[in-house]
């Protein structure tokens, strides 16, 4: 029998400052790692005042976890220790995992409207693959599928499957779906999730319902119970404009695992945490 999951935690994601003075949203990170199993952050980096983000995120160390990037506005230029290097522009994803670790910067640029946004999700690792080779995937905008389902719903699928089509990012180790799905007003979507997944929501725009009738709104984060399905409408309380609502949807396996965790280094004990601050002192964090 079909179980819809309810919600577990409905919450906004709050303003916070990051990197060199980057004003962004965080949806969730560093309290209560274990309701979001195997996810530890989701920011929202969302601007049209270049002031806001133009100083970037400088160099800083990784390790233990995987960094997605997905670009909506503006640019992102990246580099590492490395000698990697490149941009990721609109409707583009970088999946980093940093694995044994890595150094890098991300400097953020507007439009030419000065808008740029994006969201960057973390991914922890589980103890295995911790010290695995750091890797970076590049995907296009023309690598991922935009889905086009009944009553207009479009979802582009980055990782995972939506109706039957598979996203470009494989072989990863939590198994997770990452879609970005865009609701016309008045419209329905439902999705299949594995039984066992840990399942969010986090609403880009627009304003909607969940199955259970709770109401979802811009920068609104929920996080769902467990369950064969999610479902979602894309409705507006009464006198308001409304064009639909537009929201990311993830989900990935649990690990289980303890989190020993201290900035953007993520591992499973204090020793392991207390070596990699250890490294980075002495010189010797990238392997």
């Amino acid at each position: 029998m079909t179980q819809i999951r309810s919600v577990r935690m409905l919450q906004s994601s709050q303003p916070t400052l990051e990197g060199a003075g980057v004003h962004l949203r965080r949806a969730f990170g560093f309290h209560n790692p274990k309701a979001f199993d195997p996810f530890l952050l989701l920011d929202d980096f969302r601007s049209d005042d270049p002031a806001l983000y133009l100083q970037g995120f400088p160099w800083h160390p990784h390790r233990g976890i995987e960094t997605i990037t997905y670009m909506l506005e503006g640019t992102v230029e990246h580099g590492d220790s490395l000698g990697n290097q490149g941009v990721i522009h609109p409707g583009e994803v970088q999946w980093m995992t940093a694995g044994s670790g890595i150094i890098h910067q991300e400097m953020p640029k507007g439009d030419a409207q000065g808008i740029m946004g994006g969201f960057q999700l973390w991914a922890n690792l589980p103890a295995a693959q911790k010290m695995m080779p750091p890797r970076y995937r590049e995907i296009t905008r023309e690598q991922i599928p935009d889905v086009a389902m009944e009553n207009g719903v479009r979802v582009r699928v980055i990782c995972g499957e939506a109706a039957g089509v598979r996203g470009p990012v494989e072989d990863i180790v939590i198994q997770p779906q990452y879609l970005d799905v865009s609701l016309p007003a008045n419209t329905s979507f439902t999705h299949p999730t594995r039984q066992q997944d840990t399942v969010f929501a986090y609403i880009i725009e627009g304003s909607g319902l969940t199955a259970g009738q709770e109401r979802l709104e811009r920068h609104n984060l929920v996080l769902f119970d467990s369950g064969d399905q999610v479902s979602f409408e894309s409705s507006a309380p009464a006198n308001t404009s409304f064009t639909g609502m537009r929201f990311l949807l993830i989900s990935g396996q649990p690990l289980g695992e303890p989190i020993a965790w201290r900035g953007p280094i993520v591992m499973n004990t204090q020793a392991e945490l207390e070596t990699a601050f250890r490294d980075l002192r002495q010189g010797t964090f990238i392997k």
